[in-house]
């Protein structure tokens, strides 16, 4: 794999960045939740054997989230439901 840096800043996750967590690639989707106990959405990148989204707290965030170094993806999230709906 290319070079692994913790995330230790939350305010520091983009759309366009690839992370890596408990060895499956993922991209990062949105925040939730209040400012005390904040939520992190994060989506496995195409071909990876997980397929279900994952949520992440601060703590687990900032314990087994690396960003990867030298990757990045497009920074548009689209769904599966607005994708089939822009087909018809």
């Amino acid at each position: 794999m290319s070079n692994l840096s913790r995330v230790y800043d939350s305010t520091l996750l983009t759309n366009s960045n690839v992370y890596q967590i408990d060895r499956t690639l993922y991209q990062y989707l949105f925040k939730t939740g209040t400012i005390q106990h904040p939520k992190y959405h994060f989506r496995p990148l195409a071909g990876q054997l997980l397929k279900a989204d994952l949520l992440l707290n601060h703590k687990a965030l900032t314990t087994r989230c690396y960003e990867v170094s030298g990757m990045s993806t497009n920074a548009s999230v689209i769904s599966q439901e607005s994708l089939q709906l822009s087909i018809f």
